[in-house]
């Protein structure tokens, strides 16, 4: 798992956010294919793409261009592919949408990058993307309708796909196996009620114990599943009001500051990769993770394996229900080898490499695709990855319709965090990012 996907979105957020006015003039915006066919429509065309009739470079930003894996799976394509030549540019994750967001506005975008899904619809809004319902429309291998539903709600702005899922996961409940045993829980918690009981009972400071861990720099983030189970959401469908005030985001946001009375203080102010090492040490019996986190409990702390398990979210007022994180590649408009990206982007969606870049590594990340998650082959590969799976029906793909809503998430996150530390309250903490937020959706 990527430290992108472990949650610096509010902040990822807010740096896209900045750069939007440029990024909004950015491209070509006409649609043309540069080097392709400077007349036509990048991907129009009938068949199979065909391959380069010269040499031709196609440059993939990423922040996985350094593993073994992807520079094997590079050689693989170029021998299928003789006159194209893949150009790794990597970048830290946690730089990746600063970096791309400013080279996309001073006109020097790569061919194909590897992003946040649920970036995507952003870029795709300021005109930055290509439309890939023509190159999708004449594949072979990129079958829309096998995609899991909330990772293609990520890549979809306006009905038409501007991306491709590559991998994604679901948001579970880890615990302390033998914690929860010294405490006399016989399994994890199902309901909010024997969450917070579970919690309370794990607590004992004197041993600097306790039942839960919360992180203040990604409060909005770690708020968002409570805020579904309790029937609440963030923006009005059409994105023009804060809808996160309302009763049931507020009985959520009360709910979720008040678990701070179970969660160590010294982690309040770290974050959720740090907080791996709380969980690791026994210092916390639970902790709320995407599918990542097990792969790097079995990688980096081999000495408590049979010591934890995982479990679907407790389920609140409005049921089961979770959120949804993923990458994905996309295809900047300012390409000028459009079906040369393409035929990258193809090859990395086929289903087997699919498998190898996720459940089929060292990771637990979910493929995007139905077809591998209802094999037999993912759960044989890694059994941990089943919960997750089971979990992608209560998944919720939030996209906010609203380019203005990452700098609300930011002061929303801000708030929040407040109210974890004992500040305000948390109902204030959410009227006092209504009413920025609102301020900020008035502005034109």
């Amino acid at each position: 798992m990527r430290i992108s996907k472990i949650r610096s979105t509010t902040a990822v957020a807010a740096l896209l956010l900045a750069a939007s006015a440029a990024l909004a003039g950015c491209g070509s915006g006409d649609g043309s294919s540069g080097t392709d066919n400077p007349a036509s429509k990048k991907g129009a065309g009938e068949g199979a793409v065909k391959d380069p009739t010269e040499p031709t470079t196609v440059t993939f930003f990423s922040w996985i261009g350094n593993s073994p894996e992807m520079k094997k799976t590079v050689a693989d394509f170029e021998k299928l592919h003789p006159n194209i030549d893949i150009k790794l540019e990597n970048v830290p994750a946690e730089q990746a949408a600063q970096v791309l967001t400013t080279r996309i506005a001073g006109n020097n975008a790569p061919d194909v990058a590897f992003v946040n899904a649920s970036d995507t619809a952003d870029y795709a809004a300021r005109g930055a993307l290509v439309d890939l319902t023509d190159y999708i429309g004449r594949s072979d291998v990129v079958k829309p309708d096998d995609y899991v539903q909330a990772f293609k709600t990520f890549v979809t702005y306006e009905d038409k796909m501007w991306g491709l899922p590559i991998d994604g996961e679901t948001t579970g409940l880890f615990y302390r196996t033998d914690l929860f045993k010294a405490a006399g829980i016989d399994g994890p918690p199902t309901t909010w009620d024997e969450f917070a009981a579970d919690a309370a009972a794990l607590t004992d400071p004197a041993k600097d114990q306790y039942g839960y861990e919360l992180f203040a720099s990604e409060a909005a983030y770690y708020w968002y599943p409570f805020l579904y189970q309790a029937g609440g959401d963030l923006l009005s469908e059409d994105g023009k009001q804060i809808t996160f005030t309302s009763d049931e985001a507020k009985k959520a946001a009360e709910f979720y500051v008040n678990l701070a009375k179970y969660a160590p203080k010294d982690y309040l102010n770290s974050n959720s990769y740090d907080g791996r090492v709380a969980f690791a040490q026994g210092q916390v019996g639970m902790y709320m993770a995407g599918a990542w986190f097990a792969g790097v409990l079995q990688d980096e702390f081999p000495q408590i394996d049979g010591k934890w398990a995982s479990a679907p979210l407790p389920e609140g007022p409005a049921g089961c229900k979770t959120t949804i994180a993923g990458d994905a590649l996309i295809m900047p408009n300012q390409t000028k080898n459009s079906d040369a990206a393409w035929l990258w982007m193809e090859y990395l969606s086929r289903p087997h490499q699919l498998a190898k870049m996720t459940y089929l590594t060292q990771g637990t990340l979910l493929p995007p695709l139905n077809s591998l998650l209802e094999s037999d082959e993912i759960v044989k590969e890694k059994p941990v990855l089943k919960g997750f799976i089971d979990l992608m029906k209560c998944g919720v793909a939030s996209t906010v319709s609203n380019p203005k809503f990452p700098r609300i998430e930011t002061i929303l996150n801000e708030e929040l965090g407040k109210a974890m530390y004992g500040q305000q309250s948390a109902d204030e903490a959410l009227e006092n990012a209504a009413q920025q937020g609102e301020a900020i959706l008035a502005r034109s």
